[in-house]
C-alpha cells in the first residue's frame, strides 16, 4: 500500500471517528480524556490535527510512514530483553528501538483512535513493569553511572524521556490497576534511579544531566507529582545539597557552589545568544530534551513561563545551531563530533518544529522543515505543516555571523566568515565542558559543503559495536582532544592548557574583531593568552573579494609573542590530493614518527624541507576543485609533510594528510598564508581551468607590537596591503603608517588599501 492510499484511508477512518461522541471508550471504563494528552499532544491538538488530517502534505505523509513503520512492529511482535551489551549490541539496540516505537505508537493511538497502538505500549509497558524490579545495575562496567536498561544513566534517561509520552498518549486507556502497576514497579523506581541513586550524573552541569533532568521532569508531568518535578527542576538533595540557599533563577545551589536541576542546565552552557558550550554535536544531541521538556512544561504547567527563561535563549538555541551547520546542513566540528551529523537528525526536526510552533513562527524555519520532509506528529508539528500548505516560508539565509560563549556571553565565541560559497568557521571559545579540544583559536574552511581544511572531529564510531562498543575510543583523548590534531599552534610539542580539563576549563580565548558588513572584506580576530604561561598568541582571519580573483580567498595571520625562546609548529589539515608543491622535499623510504605524546605520537613524517625564506606553496585538489595555501617562511624553517596513523595497531583513525610549518628558538613569530580556491578539474571533458594559484607573492611588511601589515602581489601585478592594528580594535579611531614609502591612513581596527 503506497502512501496517498494509506493517506486516503486516515481520512476515511477520521471522518467516521468525527461522528462519534467525544466521550471515549478507555480500558474497561467510560471516562473523558481529561489531563491527557497533555506533553507534546494536546487534547486540543488531537482534535485540530483530526479536522485537518487529509490535507496537509508534510504531516499527513509522515503519519503514513510512522503507521506503516508500527503495523509492521505489531505484526512480528517485540522483545523486552535482559540488558548485556554496550551500544550497537542486540539488547542495548532493541531497548532503544522499543522506546521510540512506543512513543510513535502513542501518538497513532490518539491520532487515528485504534486501539491497537495503546494496546502494543501497554502491553510493553507491562512487560518493562516485569523485567525492571528483577534488574541488577547493567554488567557493563565503564560508565561512572551505570544504568539498569543500558549501560549507562544516559541512556535509560532517554528511554524515560520517550516512554513518558507514550505513556501520557494511553494514560486514560489503561486501568487504575495498570497505572498503578506502571508507576509502582516501574516509573518511579526508573527515575529514582537515575537521579537519588545517581547524583553524580544527576546533578552535573552537562548534557547528560540534562536527559536525566527532563527524563524524570517528564515523568513527573505524566503523573502530576510535584515533588518529583522539582527534583528535576532543582535536582537531587543530596549530602551536598543546602536547600537554604536558591539563587536569583529559582533554582538550588550545591555547597559547592553549583547550580543544579534542569534550569541550571539551560542557564549555564547557553550563552546569550543560544551558543551551547559543548558544541553544535552535543547541542544538537541536548537540543530534543531541552525543548521537548520546554514544550510539555508549557502545555501542562505554563506558569513557568519556560519559552522565556533568559530571554528566550532555548528558542534562540535553534536558530544559533542551524547556522552552525554548512550548506548542506551538516554541523561544523566544534569539540567531540561526528562527521556527517546534520539538521536531518530527528533532535532536529522536532526543534524546528517547536521554535516555530511556540518562538513567533518564523518563515524561514518551514524551509528548513520542507527539507527536512517530516515533521513531528504533535501540536507542533500541525502548525509546521499548516504554515507549509499556505506558503508562508522564506529561505533561511545563512549570513556571517558570531555566537558568543559562556553563561553571560562574554567567554569568547565562534565566528562564521561566509563569502559566496566559501565558510570559514574560527574558534575562539571556552573550553566546552567534558567535550572540548585543546584547541583555541583552530579554524575548518568549508566551500559548497565539502570540508577544504578539515577539523578532524572526534575518534569515535557512534553505534558500531567493533569500534569500542560504539563508545569513545583511547584515540579521542590521545588524538583527536590534542591541540596537534587541529588547525592552529602548539608549543613545544605541547597540548594547550597541558592536555588538562581542570586547567583548559578555567579559561577562554577574547574576541578580538569581527566584523562583516563589508562582504568583500570579513575579519574575525581573536587574543589567547592562557594556553602557554608567559606566550600570547593572537590570530586574524580573513575573507578577501577581489576581481583578480574568481573566489574570495582566506587570509590567516598568526602572532607568537612569549617571554622565552620555543619551538612553534602550525599545522594545516587539507584534505585531497597532492598536485604540485613549490618547494623540493625529501621523502622517507620509512616514514618517521614525529613525536612521543600529546598527539604527536599518531603523526608519521612522511616528508621534509628546510625552508629558504621564500613563499612556499601547496597546491592540491579535492573534489575536482583546485586549491592552493601560500605561505611565508623565514630562513631555516622547517616544512613537515605528515600523515595521522602512527601507533593506531587497531586502524581507530583516519590516515589523512597535513603539513606543518614549524619555527625553532624563537621568542617571537609570525606565521602568515593565504588559502584560495581557484579552478577546476572535469573527469568528463578532461580539461583542468585555472589549476594554479593567483597569488605571485604573500609577504609581511610590517610587524611591531602596535601594527601588522601583509602584502599581497597577485599574478596580474596588483599589489595589496591589509593592516591591522593589534592594540586598538576601536571602530572610531584613525591610524596611519608608513609602508613601501606609501603613507597609510585608515579609521578603524584594520584596512585593505591596494598600493603603487
Amino acid at each position: 500500500m503506497n502512501i496517498k492510499t494509506k493517506i486516503t484511508l486516515l481520512v476515511i477512518t477520521l471522518v467516521a471517528f468525527s461522528c462519534k461522541d467525544s466521550t471515549v471508550e478507555i480500558g474497561n471504563d467510560q471516562e473523558s480524556a481529561q489531563g491527557h494528552p497533555s506533553l507534546v499532544l494536546t487534547k486540543q491538538g488531537v482534535k485540530n490535527i483530526r479536522t485537518n488530517l487529509g490535507t496537509i502534505p508534510i504531516f499527513d505523509e509522515t503519519l503514513a510512514k510512522a503507521q506503516a513503520e508500527i503495523d509492521f512492529e505489531i505484526e512480528q511482535g517485540f522483545d523486552v530483553p535482559i540488558p548485556k551489551d554496550y551500544s550497537g549490541g542486540y539488547t542495548h539496540e532493541t531497548h532503544k528501538k522499543n522506546y521510540i516505537l512506543m512513543q510513535k505508537s502513542g501518538a497513532l493511538y490518539q491520532i487515528l483512535d485504534d486501539e491497537k497502538y495503546a494496546k502494543f505500549v501497554k502491553e510493553m509497558l507491562l512487560e518493562y513493569a516485569r523485567l525492571y524490579p528483577t534488574l541488577p545495575i547493567h554488567p557493563k562496567p565503564r560508565s561512572y553511572a551505570r544504568g539498569k536498561l543500558f549501560w549507562q544513566c544516559l541512556n535509560d534517561s532517554n528511554w524515560l524521556v520517550y516512554t513518558s509520552q507514550a505513556y501520557d498518549c494511553i494514560y486514560n486507556y489503561l486501568t487504575e490497576e495498570e497505572r498503578h502497576t506502571l508507576e509502582t514497579d516501574l516509573f518511579r523506581p526508573f527515575a529514582n534511579h537515575i537521579s537519588i541513586d545517581n547524583p553524580q550524573f544527576f546533578n552535573r552541569v552537562h548534557n547528560h544531566a540534562t536527559w536525566g533532568n527532563v527524563a524524570v521532569g517528564m515523568i513527573a508531568l505524566v503523573m502530576d507529582d510535584d515533588a518529583l518535578l522539582d527534583r528535576a527542576l532543582s535536582g537531587v538533595k543530596d549530602d551536598n545539597f543546602n536547600p537554604k540557599v536558591k539563587d536569583n533563577d529559582g533554582g538550588y545551589i550545591r555547597k559547592d557552589g553549583q547550580k543544579i536541576g534542569f534550569y541550571a542546565n539551560v542557564n549555564e552552557p547557553f550563552s546569550p545568544d543560544g551558543y551551547f558550550t559543548e558544541g553544535p554535536y552535543y547541542q544538537r544531541y541536548a537540543s530534543y530534551p531541552f525543548l521537548i521538556f520546554a514544550q510539555a512544561l508549557e502545555n501542562k504547567k505554563p506558569d513557568h513561563k519556560v519559552f522565556d527563561y533568559k530571554d528566550g535563549v532555548l528558542l534562540k538555541s535553534v536558530n544559533a545551531l542551524l547556522n552552525l551547520s554548512d550548506t548542506d546542513g551538516d554541523f561544523f566540528l566544534l569539540n567531540d563530533a561526528q562527521k556527517g551529523m546534520s539538521y536531518f537528525n530527528a533532535s532536529l526536526i522536532s526543534s524546528v518544529d517547536i521554535a516555530y510552533h511556540f518562538g513567533e513562527n518564523n518563515p524561514e524555519l518551514l524551509s528548513i522543515a520542507k527539507k527536512q520532509e517530516e515533521v513531528t506528529l504533535d501540536d507542533a508539528g500541525l502548525a509546521v505543516a499548516l504554515g507549509i500548505k499556505e506558503g508562508k516560508e522564506k529561505p533561511f539565509v545563512k549570513k556571517s555571523i558570531e555566537l558568543s560563549d559562556g553563561a553571560n556571553g562574554d567567554e569568547g565565541g565562534v565566528g562564521i566568515l561566509r563569502s559566496n560559497t566559501m565558510e570559514l568557521v574560527f574558534k575562539y571559545t571556552g573550553h566546552g565542558l567534558s567535550h572540548g579540544h585543546y584547541d583555541k583559536l583552530s579554524f575548518a574552511l568549508f566551500e559548497d559543503g565539502n570540508e577544504v581544511v578539515q577539523d578532524y572531529g572526534m575518534a569515535r564510531f557512534v553505534n558500531i559495536e567493533q569500534k569500542g562498543g560504539g563508545n569513545y575510543l583511547k584515540e579521542n583523548t590521545t588524538w583527536a582532544k590534542q591541540t596537534i590534531a587541529h588547525n592552529t599552534m602548539v608549543q613545544n610539542e605541547a597540548s594547550q592548557f597541558q592536555g588538562k580539563y581542570d586547567i583548559g576549563s578555567k579559561h577562554h580565548s577574547n574576541k578580538y574583531i569581527f566584523s562583516v558588513d563589508n562582504d568583500s572584506l570579513q575579519v574575525a580576530s581573536a587574543k589567547e593568552e592562557n594556553a602557554y604561561p608567559g606566550t600570547k598568541l593572537h590570530r586574524t582571519m580573513v575573507t578577501i573579494r577581489d576581481s583578480d580573483f574568481h573566489n574570495p580567498y582566506v587570509l590567516d595571520i598568526m602572532k607568537v609573542e612569549s617571554e622565552k625562546s620555543n619551538q612553534y609548529d602550525l599545522p594545516f589539515y587539507y584534505l585531497g590530493q597532492i598536485m604540485q608543491t613549490s618547494f623540493e622535499y625529501t621523502k622517507y623510504e620509512v616514514p618517521q614518527i614525529l613525536g612521543e605524546s600529546d598527539g604527536y605520537q599518531h603523526l608519521y613524517k612522511e616528508a621534509g624541507a628546510i625552508a629558504k625564506g621564500e613563499n612556499i606553496k601547496l597546491n592540491w585538489l579535492r573534489n575536482d576543485r583546485f586549491y592552493t595555501y601560500s605561505a611565508v617562511t623565514s630562513n631555516n624553517d622547517e616544512i613537515i609533510m605528515a600523515r595521522i596513523g602512527a601507533n593506531d595497531p587497531e586502524y581507530n583513525l583516519r590516515h589523512e594528510p597535513n603539513l606543518i610549518l614549524r619555527k625553532t628558538g624563537k621568542k617571537d613569530a609570525i606565521f602568515v598564508s593565504a588559502i584560495e580556491s581557484h579552478g577546476r578539474y572535469s573527469p568528463v571533458s578532461e580539461l583542468a581551468v585555472n589549476a594554479y594559484s593567483n597569488i605571485k607573492s604573500i609577504s609581511v611588511v610590517h610587524n611591531s607590537e602596535d601594527y601588522t601589515g601583509i602584502q599581497i602581489v597577485t599574478t596580474k601585478e596588483k599589489t595589496s596591503v591589509f593592516i591591522i592594528a593589534n592594540q586598538d580594535n576601536d571602530k572610531e579611531h584613525t591610524h596611519t603608517l608608513k609602508i613601501n614609502n606609501n603613507e597609510i591612513s585608515w579609521k578603524g581596527p584594520y584596512v585593505l588599501k591596494e598600493i603603487d
